[in-house]
């Protein structure tokens, strides 16, 4: 008697941090002075109180562009006008698999704050390297310095 089904011992069972998979939009934020706008997260959440491009999760239904655009009213009270790829990380925390997708905000309104009361400002590209951030930024630091060392 044959079956379809894999016999118990073959069937992998997942970790509760393989099914956490989030989707997250993340804005580089430049003025026009080259300036990056970042913020620290909150002491209660995930990664407490490190810096961070701003952004969040992409929700069901939602595009990248979308989300961002969503979020970074929410969060900075800005309105996106135009925003293109810059790259993408994938990044396993344990707790938590994260994908990031970066956007390069190249027009925006408003003047960007912590609308949810997160300390946030304007830091010149040298300068983000004196900021402690998620280890799944440290690649959009890396690409930001690279192509400032290639302006000079």
């Amino acid at each position: 008697m044959s079956t379809d089904k894999a016999p118990a011992s073959a069937v992998k069972k997942s970790s509760p941090a393989a099914q956490r998979k989030v989707l997250v939009a993340v804005g580089v934020i430049e003025n026009s002075q080259g300036e990056i706008f970042i913020c620290r997260r909150g002491a209660d959440q995930h990664q407490a109180n490190k810096w961070e491009f701003p952004g969040g999760k992409v929700e069901a239904g939602e595009t990248v562009a979308q989300a961002l655009a969503r979020e970074l009213a929410e969060e900075i009270g800005i309105e996106v006008h135009a925003c293109q790829p810059f790259m993408q990380i994938e990044h396993d925390y344990g707790d938590k698999h994260v994908t990031l997708a970066i956007r390069k905000v190249t027009a925006f309104s408003g003047t960007p704050s912590g609308l949810e009361g997160q300390p946030s400002r304007w830091v010149s590209v040298s300068e983000l390297n004196q900021y402690d951030f998620p280890a799944a930024n440290g690649p959009i630091v890396d690409k930001l310095n690279q192509a400032v060392s290639c302006k000079l």
